[in-house]
């Protein structure tokens, strides 16, 4: 049975129009990888993959990373982000890349 939303609260449960699909990663650096490194390697990241596609992370980590990457407005990401932030993160030598299927980041 179809419920009739008001546009106010189909925004503050983030569905339809609000909906906002994102996905997570995972990587690893190697071993023995040091913190000075690692840091300069998310500062790139981050400039060089996740801000010019406007996209959005939070995660954490040390050697072995993952996180969630959704965009910086509401909206959905699409695959061609799946496959910039992989192929980035692959290009800079990160090892045991995985990035997961899009997904509802409110409701999944």
């Amino acid at each position: 049975m179809a419920k009739n939303r008001s546009r106010r609260l189909r925004k503050k449960l983030h569905i339809e129009e609000f909906q906002e699909l994102g996905f997570s990663v995972k990587w690893r650096f190697p071993e023995g990888t040091d913190v000075e490194t690692i840091d300069a390697a998310l500062d790139t990241f981050i400039e060089g993959a996740i801000e010019p596609s406007k996209l959005a992370f939070d995660g954490s980590g040390y050697l072995q990373w993952e996180g969630l990457v959704c965009l910086q407005e509401i909206g959905l990401c699409t695959d061609e982000h799946r496959e910039l932030v992989k192929k980035w993160l692959e290009d800079h030598k990160m090892q045991d890349v995985e990035v997961s299927e899009l997904f509802d980041i409110w409701w999944d």
